[in-house]
């Protein structure tokens, strides 16, 4: 069953520069395996698009059950040169709990 990735999980996201962290941390440390499968750094590039320019680096914080997201020339230079609305990234991670995720264990 397909669900929203926010039924599993919130988002906490910054930045630095051109480049926006984006954390995902689980509800319940018993979906984190499901986060690992689910939510790859190939599949977060896809689900951004042209917003994010460069690769997506993917790490991951099994201790914390959660996954943290590095996506690079994703804020238009950053918040200093960009003409962007949000070139702080505040909101991708908001904008990342949209993704559709196999909900299963």
């Amino acid at each position: 069953m397909n669900v929203p990735l926010a039924n599993l999980a919130h988002t906490r996201s910054g930045d630095k520069g051109d480049t926006c962290n984006v954390g995902v941390i689980a509800y319940q440390l018993k979906d984190y395996p499901v986060l690992v499968r689910e939510v790859t750094a190939e599949r977060v590039k896809v689900f951004f698009g042209e917003l994010v320019k460069g690769k997506v680096e993917r790490y991951e914080l099994p201790n914390l059950g959660a996954l943290n997201f590095l996506l690079h020339e994703a804020l238009g230079g950053g918040g200093t040169v960009s003409l962007r609305l949000d070139a702080q990234g505040k909101t991708l991670g908001a904008a990342l709990l949209r993704m559709e995720i196999e909900a299963r264990g």
